[in-house]
């Protein structure tokens, strides 16, 4: 997957709700925020890494319906980490 990193001044870094209204405003977009607060713009995949994802999605469901250990989610969720 390609990837690109804009590098953000300490002055310019975006709160959490800026971030969340940038990605809303830009939903085609693939974004991420590292810790230093810098926007990693990531390509979409391709179909074959697609099918993979998938296939490994619906296995990692099963399996959780089966144990009941946890929530899965796809890759395209959002988290807010501390």
């Amino acid at each position: 997957m390609t990837q690109s990193i804009l590098r953000m001044p300490e002055n310019a870094r975006l709160t959490s709700q800026q971030f969340y209204d940038l990605c809303c405003a830009n939903p085609d977009w693939k974004l991420e925020r590292t810790v230093e607060g810098d926007l990693v713009i990531m390509a979409p995949t391709g179909g074959e890494t697609g099918a993979r994802n998938a296939n490994l999605l619906i296995r990692l469901g099963i399996w959780n319906e089966q144990y009941q250990l946890g929530i899965v989610f796809d890759s395209s969720t959002g988290f807010h980490l501390p």
